[in-house]
């Protein structure tokens, strides 16, 4: 197809004259189209679902979630993984983001590197991808060469494979196991992704990290059980949890969680259950680091 044939290059006539609208309304604007991102996300969630459903498995049985992309979507992606320690305790390489260029392309564009299919799959055998990961494929235009070629090559070693544009029948969606296609339309500016289409990647990369996290326990009820207290402020916010968790006073909180080592899940199964801190590890290892099971547990 067409580069210009693509809905998010075409031009949106809602901003024709852009360059002339009163600042009040080109932010009204904005914000109007903003507000349909959410609803074409929505139209998605069965094959979101469906992703997370292969990355939980890939998860569960010791592999990864990897992200590849360019331009903006990489740095969507790379943005998403390395979040994924400090919030859920997970080693840096468990959730993984390969960006066309390399990671200095995150800051400084690196021209053409996009176009080439053959380094995406370069990159995924430089970090081993096998059949245990899930490789997840994010293109706006639904067309960028190297996620095509990392798709194929993810498909080729056993991985599952999940696509992400913003395109109806995007190319790489024939290249994935789960095609997601989030249809968001011409940009306020036209052909600028790192708008609309961006804002949908990132919505959907939130889905994506969020939802198998909470399926693999990492989270107990909505509180982040597994947040890592690497600075004062997640210091405080472990306490916090923990408190609220098990329903205790910020002070008994504060002392459990200094004698599990700061760990909060320790922590936490210790002042539900009465037990020590080998204790609630013991029960934590027999529920796979679910709290829920590990208070439930014997």
């Amino acid at each position: 197809m067409d580069l210009s044939a693509l809905g998010t290059e075409t031009r949106n006539d809602q901003t024709a004259d852009l360059d002339r609208m009163p600042l009040p309304e080109l932010l009204q604007v904005m914000n109007a189209e903003d507000r349909s991102v959410a609803l074409a996300v929505r139209g998605v969630l069965p094959e979101i679902g469906a992703a997370v459903e292969l990355i939980t498995a890939s998860l569960r049985q010791g592999g990864r979630l990897v992200y590849i992309g360019a331009g903006t979507s990489g740095r969507i992606g790379l943005l998403d993984a390395v979040e994924c320690p400090p919030t859920f305790g997970t080693s840096p390489d468990q959730v993984v983001a390969l960006l066309a260029g390399g990671r200095d392309a995150f800051a400084v564009a690196v021209e053409g590197a996009e176009d080439d299919p053959r380094a995406a799959a370069a990159d995924l055998a430089r970090i081993g991808a096998g059949a245990r990961d899930t490789v997840v494929g994010l293109s706006a235009s639904g067309r960028t060469p190297y996620v095509v070629g990392g798709l194929d090559h993810a498909r080729a070693v056993g991985a599952a494979t999940v696509s992400v544009a913003c395109n109806r029948d995007a190319v790489i969606s024939g290249h994935a196991d789960v095609a997601i296609e989030v249809a968001t339309g011409p940009e306020v500016l036209t052909g600028s992704t790192r708008l609309k289409a961006g804002t949908a990647q990132k919505l959907v990369c939130n889905m994506l990290s969020t939802a198998s996290m909470v399926r693999i326990g990492k989270v107990y009820r909505n509180l982040m059980v597994d947040v890592r207290p690497s600075n004062d402020k997640l210091v405080d916010r472990a306490r916090r949890i923990v408190a609220e968790a098990a329903d205790a006073r910020p002070d008994v909180a504060a002392r459990a969680l200094q004698a599990a080592g700061g760990h909060a899940k320790t922590a936490i199964v210790m002042l539900l259950t009465g037990c020590d801190r080998e204790g609630a590890a013991a029960r934590l290892e027999r529920s796979g680091g679910d709290v829920r099971a590990a208070v439930a547990g014997s």
